[in-house]
């Protein structure tokens, strides 16, 4: 999980995140952000890769997932 915190005051504006496929890492970063899927958009970094034979050289999907910027009326 890499956080960009670039807004200040702590708050973050993107994460990234890993998962088995790219709707878990959604997922696990909706779930740290506290934001429903429609507060936010979704950059996939890189799909799953399975390993030779489901073991060496298996690699997560990587997704980043940005908030929002709310509209001022």
């Amino acid at each position: 999980m890499v956080p960009d915190t670039s807004a200040g005051a702590g708050e973050l504006e993107s994460i990234e995140t890993q998962g088995k496929t790219p709707a878990e890492a959604i997922e696990k970063a909706l779930a740290i952000l506290r934001v429903d899927r429609s507060k936010v958009k979704v950059k996939i970094l890189s799909e799953e890769q399975k390993g030779l034979f489901g073991m060496e050289g298996a690699r997560p999907a990587k997704v980043r997932v940005t908030l929002l910027k709310k509209k001022k009326t």
